[in-house]
């Protein structure tokens, strides 16, 4: 298992940007694919996006173009670019690692995000 640490949430106002990172507990270098989940108030959660050992990076239909996904593997760290911001996204967001059978299996405790409109 992997302990998986996130920062970078806050308040930000609709078109800003934020940068959530994840630092995890060893090494990510193995780890076949990294992600970002989220879940709004009332809502299931949502695969945000994802990024393999190799590179290849995956993203939700409603954030492409605005978010972009990152690792760096010398900092155990994966990150999470998010700009034009909309209110939308207003979210716990997770960090995410382990694809297992079409799902992430290791998650963190989540960082808030909030887009004030």
């Amino acid at each position: 298992q992997v302990q998986l640490v996130e920062s970078g949430g806050g308040l930000v106002q609709a078109g800003g940007s934020l940068r959530l990172s994840c630092a995890a507990s060893r090494s990510i270098f193995n780890i076949n694919a990294m992600g970002w989940s989220r879940q709004a108030s009332g809502k299931q959660r949502e695969l945000v996006a994802a990024i393999t050992s190799g590179g290849s990076t995956n993203y939700a239909e409603s954030v492409k173009g605005r978010f972009t996904i990152s690792r760096d593997n010398a900092k155990n760290t994966v990150y999470l670019q998010m700009n034009s911001l909309k209110p939308e996204d207003t979210a716990v967001y997770y960090c995410n690692a382990d694809w297992v059978d079409k799902r992430f299996a290791q998650w963190g405790q989540g960082t808030q995000v909030t887009v004030s409109s």
